[in-house]
């Protein structure tokens, strides 16, 4: 008689819902089900009475705005600073029986979890640790076409080279004031005039207002499509037809993403900075993916960064290592 097969694992990814950091637990859980057969369920997590703002030992279980019951799954993979009162105490919760995956560094020990999976360019160690370069992602070369099919009509006579420019906006580190983002304007312009090619235009939700309405301004001019934030969101499609990729120096998503083409990465410079940045920057350059925007759209080729299915086998392997 055949030995039935298991069932489908639970994945749930889980986070504070904001596209960025979703991306990065959804992309790695749907990297798992594409290994092995597995459901994956996407929770969206808040804290009530704006205890989120505490340190993540203070909040309470009770203050959580979400749904989540048991039974908990057989892999909890999570990003963002507000799952921490909940990937804390998820195994406890499951009597030992759910695999708690963190993304980011999470700051707090380590013990909690039994993998994280970092940016390499955060430094963190660990027996439980493994590190990648950049942070996990949703790109796959089917979810390019797919989405580039969705708007071809739109992006078919657009004149070559298509340059997808990707600008982020104020953190931590950086920010992109009037003044910079006018001489970036300029400066993608006059490239774009430069090769006779074409624009595709996404902003983020960090953009600074008055930065985005000087590019925009300065760039309707030229061939393409300035992305309006009307529904459906391009973002992915731009990757696709883009022959060379603009992307600001701000966001590890985004330069990540980028990456996952195997297209030309242009990064384009704004104020500020930090270590953490600069090494991450760095490690791109050094595997041939990334050059700094020095006002020509140039080509090159590289092997597409694939470190999301990376973490995915890892992910596994530790995981079947512990339910042996």
């Amino acid at each position: 008689m055949a030995k039935a097969s298991p069932p489908p694992l639970t994945i749930w990814a889980v986070s504070d819902g904001r596209a960025g950091i979703e991306a990065q637990a959804l992309g790695l859980a749907e990297a798992v089900a594409r290994l092995r057969p597995a459901e994956v369920v996407v929770k969206r997590i808040g804290w009530r009475w704006g205890l989120g703002r505490l340190p993540w030992r203070l909040i309470p279980p009770a203050a959580l705005k979400g749904d989540l019951a048991p039974p908990w799954p057989d892999i909890w993979i999570a990003a963002g600073r507000a799952t921490l009162p909940l990937s804390t105490r998820v195994r406890r919760w499951s009597g030992g029986e759910t695999f708690v995956v963190q993304t980011q560094d999470p700051r707090v020990p380590l013990t909690a979890f039994d993998l994280v999976v970092p940016p390499e360019h955060d430094g963190l160690t660990g027996s439980n640790v493994f590190p990648i370069l950049g942070a996990p992602n949703r790109l796959t070369p089917q979810k390019l076409a797919d989405e580039l099919a969705a708007v071809a009509d739109r992006l078919e006579p657009l004149p070559h080279p298509r340059v997808a420019a990707i600008i982020g906006g104020k953190s931590k580190a950086f920010d992109l004031p009037p003044a910079r983002a006018a001489v970036m304007a300029r400066e993608i312009a006059a490239a774009i005039e430069a090769s006779g090619g074409s624009l595709l235009l996404s902003f983020t939700r960090r953009t600074p207002t008055a930065a985005r309405a000087i590019m925009t301004a300065a760039l309707r001019h030229l061939p393409g499509i300035i992305w309006d934030d009307r529904p459906p969101n391009p973002y992915f499609a731009f990757l696709a037809a883009a022959d060379a990729i603009l992307v600001t120096e701000d966001s590890t998503n985004l330069a990540t993403d980028a990456a996952a083409t195997g297209k030309p990465v242009l990064t384009l410079s704004m104020e500020g900075g930090s270590a953490k940045f600069a090494r991450f920057h760095a490690a791109l350059r050094d595997r041939g993916i990334t050059r700094p925007f020095d006002g020509r759209i140039e080509t090159w080729t590289y092997p597409p960064l694939a470190e999301t299915d990376r973490a995915a086998a890892e992910l596994l392997r530790r995981h079947d290592a512990l339910c042996i």
